[in-house]
């Protein structure tokens, strides 16, 4: 007989390698065919309703690690959410307007110019499903369950006229109007932009002071006196027509060499020291409120530049004497309302200056900053010129220079409901805890929301006009229009005239000859995604607003975040969400930004076709997303045997409990040995914390809970100390029954506990475990916790003997470099330990040769009667020597009655009595 045959050595299908690239791809074909998205639903109807509302990826170019980052976050919330009490159907969605389209398919080589608008948009939306169809793909390879075939997207026709309502309710509400004002201009575009659309970056700038000679002062300064003023936007000179002034300042007229020049006194010395001025000597002292409509003269035009009184001046930079330009510049434009200055903007949409800008007209802005600056020069009033670099509004798209500009555009009124806003973010649950300060300190701050743009491809703004120029916007037209957008798309917007996109026998007295036409701007885009918590969580029957979470990265603070809480509060008085989580960016692993230039990118697609989409769950899992994420491939690598240790748990386990079935062979709870029910108190306090974890959306939490478990509590100790068992026991011996029922108790609540996050391992590991009825562990629950009678001071009493075991497997170690031993079971160990420690020997039922996987162990007295050359440690002092007897050919363990037994003369007494009991005929 072969004795190692008789060994109950572990034995399952369970693949050792994951061989996830080519694996994952097959489970996933399998909840396909299983339609596992629609079953979980069904599974789970009735439930308490938990939505997570998906903030739509814009439809262009394959996914990034931010993206992955993104939607596997959400999937391990949904997810979690489905196997804890909740019914949490989960709708992927895609914003598909705006500008990156177009440029896409400029440089496919698509000729705008050539086409109608509506011919134009239906190639954007051609190339929008293109776009849709290969994100998809590449989101459902991550493992996100979601309902991939019936997504919303932005552009199609029940959602657009969802938006068209939002709309025409702001405008009832009387938070929609029309007006000339400075915005956020990207010539690069040529649209207005939202803040939200703006990134800063540095610029480099020329920097000029600039005297504007006095007119007429009003005999509180002479005439012949300099007004000083600082810009590092000449091109802006052109439109100047003021001078602002704080009234609470004190300015100062300086005499130098050749003139006498007005700046705050606060600021005097740095402008000395920047023009230079060699020497100044001060002739008079005066307050800023008495400048109050002194007339300078315009170094360029002739024209008047009017000294105005403005609170926005401050003593941070310059001269304390502000360049009023009220077309380009918020400030300068609600001062100049105010002291009825016109609103002169010399630039056209491209950037380039119009025929008001004189002799520069035909430049783009930027080229005229050196002309400009020279016929200042020429005309005796440029003082000094310079260059610094600052940060400067950039286009987040097209990463151009922004200009302020004024032009008449369509805009959301904040100020007219900024309270209920506030009042909506504080009753908002943030996470991290910041992103409340951050939000409301935006919305408090921010000004009126330019919704319009000046482009092809979005939502057209649903506004006509009558021949006077009077804009209608009815609840009769809204209704009609968002009818004709459900039933044709927007396009219909510019596929008809204004007349026939009115209801029928539309009269308005401002056309009393039936001549409308209708508004060519379309909606910022964020006005489109903003406005998805009315075309998605109210338009589909199985969501409701609000939503419990938004989740996105913390740029959308400004972005989608913000705009979902305009509209939503807008139309609904309430926030549309109940909570707002958010993460950081995917950087490299140095913590530098991913570029392409840079060549530092790490692809989602080759990470999954190299490692697998759960190596890539289990990173977003281990990291504090919270914050800014470092992934490489050493980080990756990291990750990836973590991964193995724990499929090689799963693994052990299925191994050990094959022949185990459940029904009839495990072992009742409180029948188990105290070592078994410490393992399960040890799964119990797993279950516990992982679960608060995920509640608490902490996934590294579970990352570290879940490796500790594998690696301490079950590899390092319990499944260590229970292979002898395993192995040599008979298959129905009891303490081997424990064992197993520990095994499976274990395997059940790992399975379930990573489902979430190693959303294909889990199934299929769920396919190999006995006694499991359910085709999917995501038809699941979490795990409860198992009831143990005396659980705390079971623990006590265990935890206190692993940390005795620390001390004799120090000194088996040492013992081993010593070459006193080879193997721990070579050994045999003698301990001298205090009363306490003796007591608790004393009391441990199971046999402690097996705890301390030695082949004799001895409690030999106290510890200071340990003998000099003990290994003296913090519970005991320890002398480790060679077991007496023979190894057993079966269990490898060293003993003195190895061949008692005639008939198997290499065995220990215990081997031998098994297999004359199991494996004899």
């Amino acid at each position: 007989m072969e004795y190692k045959d008789t060994l109950l050595m572990p034995n399952t299908e369970f693949p050792m390698r994951g061989n996830l690239p080519k694996r994952e791809p097959e489970i996933q074909a399998t909840w396909n065919e299983q339609d596992i998205y629609r079953k979980v639903q069904e599974h789970t109807k009735g439930r308490p309703l938990f939505i997570l509302h998906d903030g739509p990826p814009y439809a262009n170019g394959d996914i990034h690690m931010g993206h992955a980052l993104n939607k596997i976050l959400k999937d391990f919330i949904v997810r979690y959410k489905s196997m804890s009490g909740y019914h949490a159907p989960y709708v992927p969605g895609w914003d598909t307007h705006g500008l990156p389209i177009e440029t896409a398919l400029t440089k496919k080589g698509v000729k705008r110019k050539e086409m109608s608008v509506a011919e134009f948009r239906k190639l954007c939306e051609e190339y929008a499903y293109e776009q849709i169809n290969s994100q998809r793909e590449q989101f459902k390879r991550l493992g996100v369950r979601g309902d991939w075939e019936n997504p919303y997207i932005t552009l199609k026709p029940e959602y657009e006229a969802q938006q068209i309502k939002v709309f025409g309710e702001m405008a009832k509400k009387g938070y929609i109007y029309k007006g000339l004002k400075p915005v956020y201009w990207s010539p690069s575009s040529e649209s207005a932009l939202a803040e939200a659309e703006i990134e800063y970056q540095d610029k480099r700038s020329a920097s000029i002071y600039v005297g504007f000679e006095v007119t007429n002062g009003k005999g509180v300064i002479e005439e012949g006196v300099k007004i000083v003023i600082w810009t590092t936007t000449p091109w802006t000179i052109p439109a100047n027509l003021g001078i602002a002034v704080h009234p609470d300042l004190t300015y100062v007229v300086v005499y130098v060499a050749g003139g006498q020049y007005l700046v705050a006194e606060a600021l005097l010395e740095s402008v000395a020291k920047e023009v230079p001025w060699e020497s100044h000597t001060v002739v008079k002292t005066v307050k800023g409120s008495d400048l109050e409509r002194i007339v300078a003269k315009h170094p360029l035009y002739e024209r008047e530049s009017l000294v105005v009184l403005g609170d926005h001046v401050t003593t941070d930079a310059g001269t304390g004497c502000v360049h009023t330009a009220p077309g380009h510049g918020e400030d300068d434009f609600i001062v100049g309302q105010k002291y009825g200055l016109d609103v002169l903007c010399p630039v056209d949409e491209k950037g380039v200056m119009t025929k008001e800008a004189g002799e520069f007209a035909g430049l783009f802005y930027d080229e005229a900053n050196k002309p400009i600056t020279e016929r200042l020069k020429e005309a005796g009033a440029l003082l000094k010129l310079s260059f610094i670099t600052h940060s400067y509004p950039h286009d987040w798209r097209t990463k151009k220079p922004t200009i302020f500009r004024a032009t008449a555009q369509w805009f959301a009124s904040i100020k007219d409901f900024r309270q209920d806003l506030l009042k909506a973010v504080e009753e908002t649950k943030w996470v991290p805890s910041w992103g409340e300060t951050r939000l409301y300190n935006m919305v408090r701050d921010r000004g009126d929301w330019c919704i319009s743009r000046q482009r092809a491809w979005g939502v057209p703004i649903p506004v006509f006009y009558a021949e006077n120029g009077e804009p209608i916007i009815t609840d009769e037209t809204i209704e009609h229009v968002s009818g004709l957008f459900r039933e044709h798309g927007s396009n219909v917007w510019f596929e008809r005239d204004a007349i026939e996109l009115l209801p029928e026998g539309f009269t308005h007295e401002g056309s009393p000859n039936g001549k409308f036409t209708k508004e060519t701007d379309i909606m910022d885009v964020w006005f489109d995604s903003g406005s998805s918590h009315q075309a998605v969580l109210v338009e589909r029957e199985e969501l409701e607003r609000p939503a419990d979470l938004y989740l996105e990265g913390s740029d959308q603070y400004r972005g989608w975040f913000n705009s979902s809480l305009s509209t939503g509060v807008a139309v609904s008085g309430k926030a549309p969400y109940k909570g707002v989580l958010s993460h950081g960016f995917a950087l490299d692993g140095e913590g530098r930004k991913m570029s392409k230039s840079i060549g530092n990118t790490v692809v989602p697609a080759k990470v999954m076709n190299q490692l697998g989409a759960d190596i890539l769950r289990l990173w977003v899992a281990s990291v504090d997303y919270q914050s800014d994420v470092r992934v490489s491939d050493p980080i990756l690598k990291q990750v990836a045997e973590v991964y193995r240790k724990i499929r090689n748990t799963f693994r052990f386990l299925l191994g050990n409990l094959d022949g185990f079935n459940p029904e009839t062979d495990k072992v009742s709870f409180n029948e188990l040995r105290e070592v078994d029910q410490f393992m399960l108190i040890k799964l119990n306090k797993l279950v516990k914390q992982a679960k608060k974890a995920y509640d608490n959306y902490e996934f590294a939490n579970i990352y570290h809970l879940v490796n500790n478990f594998c690696t301490l509590d079950l590899s390092a100790f319990y499944l260590d100390y229970a292979k002898d068992i395993l192995y040599c026991e008979a298959p129905d011996n009891h303490e081997r029954r424990a064992i197993q029922t520990v095994l499976y108790e274990s395997l059940l609540v790992l399975a379930k506990l990573v489902s979430p996050i190693l959303s294909h391992t889990a199934d299929e590991v769920w396919a190999f475990i006995p006694g499991v009825t359910e085709e999917s562990v995501q038809m699941t629950l979490m795990p409860d916790e198992i009831e143990i009678n005396n659980a705390q001071e079971i623990e006590e009493k265990w935890n206190a003997f692993l940390s005795l075991r620390d001390d004799v497997l120090k000194a088996l170690e040492e013992a081993r470099n010593e070459k006193i031993i080879g193997k721990s079971l070579n050994a045999k160990v003698t301990v001298y330990v205090n009363e306490d420690s003796k007591q608790l020997l004393a009391s441990i039922d199971e046999n402690l040769e097996q705890l301390f996987i030695v082949s004799a162990f001895e409690v030999a007295g106290n510890i200071e009667a340990a003998p000099e050359d003990a290994l003296k440690l913090e519970k005991a002092a320890i002398v480790v020597t060679k077991a007496d007897g023979e190894t057993c050919e079966r269990c490898w363990n060293v003993s003195e009655d190895v061949g008692h037994i005639e008939e198997h003369p290499t065995l220990c007494s215990r081997c031998a009595s098994v297999i004359n009991e199991h494996y004899t005929n």
